[in-house]
C-alpha cells in the first residue's frame, strides 16, 4: 500500500501537472471504483483544479468551487501520468482523469478491487473521509506520545492505526521501529519517556529521509515505481538478509495479510518473536533466540 512518502511524491507530481487547469473528462473503466453517487461524477467535469493534498492515505483533488475527488489506492492501486486521452488498460484500468496536458490513469493490480474513487461536496463531507490520525511529521513529541498511549496496542499496530497516525503502513512502520531500536510487539503502555522520544524522532527522520529519496528518484517526473519493497530499506522485505546496522539476519512474522520484519539483535534483545501460526505448529521446536534460529537454518 502506498504510504506517506509515496503519497507525498504523488501529490507533488500532480500539483505540477494539473494545478489551475480544468478536469476535462472522467472515464470509468470499472463502475465499482466509484463509491459515491451524490454529487454525480459528471459534475466534476470542466471544473478547475484548485489544490491537491494528502488526507491520511488518500489523495484529494480539489475542484472549484467546493468539490473534492478522493482517491484511495488501498494496497494495489496506482496512479500514472500518460499523454492526453490515453486509453484505460484492459482489466486493471479503474478510471482516467483527462486534462489538457495529459491523463491520470488510476489502475489496480489483482482481483480484489479495493481501491476507490469518491466525489464529495464541501469540507464537511471531505472530513468524513479523514480517519483522524496525527500527521507524524507535524506532531510534537508530546502529542505523538499522547496518541501512542491512548490505547493499549503493540507498537506495530499503533503506528499503522490510521485513527492514531496518518499515512504509516506496514512497510514504513517496520523501518521506523528498526530505526528506533524497539520491538514491534512492545506494548504502547510499557514505553518509557525516553523510548517515546526515540520513536518520535525515528518516525520523523525515517519518513523525511524517504520523502527526499523518492523525490530524488522521481527527478521531477511522475513516480512510476511505487512499491512497498525498496532498495535501501533496512528490514522490510529483507527476511534472512543481514541487518545493515549489526549484520544479524532479519526476522519475519506473518499474520493475516501483513507481516512484521525486524532485527532480533537490534530490537528484541536477541529474542525471536513467535509467529502465531508457525509457533503453534512447531511448539517446542520454535526457535526462541537468534542462536536457535541460526542452528535450525544451518547457519
Amino acid at each position: 500500500m502506498p504510504e506517506l512518502p509515496d503519497l507525498t511524491i504523488y501529490v507533488e507530481a500532480l500539483e505540477r501537472r494539473v494545478m489551475g487547469t480544468p478536469l476535462r473528462r472522467i472515464r470509468l473503466g470499472n463502475p465499482f471504483v466509484l463509491r459515491s453517487v451524490d454529487p454525480p461524477i459528471a459534475e466534476a467535469e470542466g471544473r478547475t483544479v484548485t489544490g491537491v493534498r494528502r488526507l491520511g492515505k488518500r489523495i484529494v483533488i480539489a475542484l472549484e468551487p467546493d468539490l473534492f475527488l478522493v482517491v484511495h489506492l488501498m494496497i494495489a492501486g496506482r496512479l500514472r501520468w500518460r499523454p492526453a486521452a490515453t486509453g484505460l488498460p484492459k482489466g486493471r484500468g479503474l478510471a482516467a482523469l483527462d486534462f489538457d496536458a495529459g491523463t491520470v490513469l488510476f489502475t489496480e493490480e489483482g482481483k480484489q478491487h479495493r481501491a476507490g474513487l469518491w466525489l464529495v461536496r464541501g469540507e464537511a463531507a471531505l472530513r468524513a473521509h479523514d480517519p483522524g490520525g496525527l500527521e507524524p511529521l507535524e506532531a510534537s513529541a508530546e502529542a505523538f506520545g499522547a496518541a501512542l498511549r491512548r490505547e493499549r496496542h503493540t507498537l506495530k499496530r499503533a503506528l499503522t492505526d490510521p485513527h492514531l497516525f496518518a499515512g504509516i503502513g506496514n512497510a514504513f512502520s517496520d523501518e521506523i521501529l528498526h530505526a528506533a531500536k524497539l520491538s514491534p510487539m512492545q506494548l504502547t503502555t510499557n514505553l518509557s519517556g525516553a523510548e517515546v522520544a526515540r520513536l518520535h524522532a525515528a518516525t520523523r527522520e525515517t519518513l523525511a529521509t524517504w520523502i527526499e529519496r523518492l523525490r530524488a528518484e522521481a527527478l521531477g517526473g511522475f513516480p512510476e515505481k511505487v512499491t512497498a519493497f525498496r532498495e535501501g530499506m533496512a528490514v522490510h522485505g529483507r527476511y534472512r538478509q543481514p541487518c545493515p546496522r549489526c549484520g544479524a539476519p532479519v526476522q519475519r512474522i506473518r499474520y493475516a495479510e501483513n507481516e512484521v520484519n525486524y532485527c532480533a539483535a537490534c530490537q528484541t534483545g536477541g529474542r525471536v518473536l513467535a509467529d502465531r501460526a508457525m509457533s503453534r505448529l512447531l511448539r517446542e521446536d520454535w526457535p526462541r533466540s537468534l542462536e536457535d534460529w541460526s542452528e535450525r537454518m544451518g547457519g
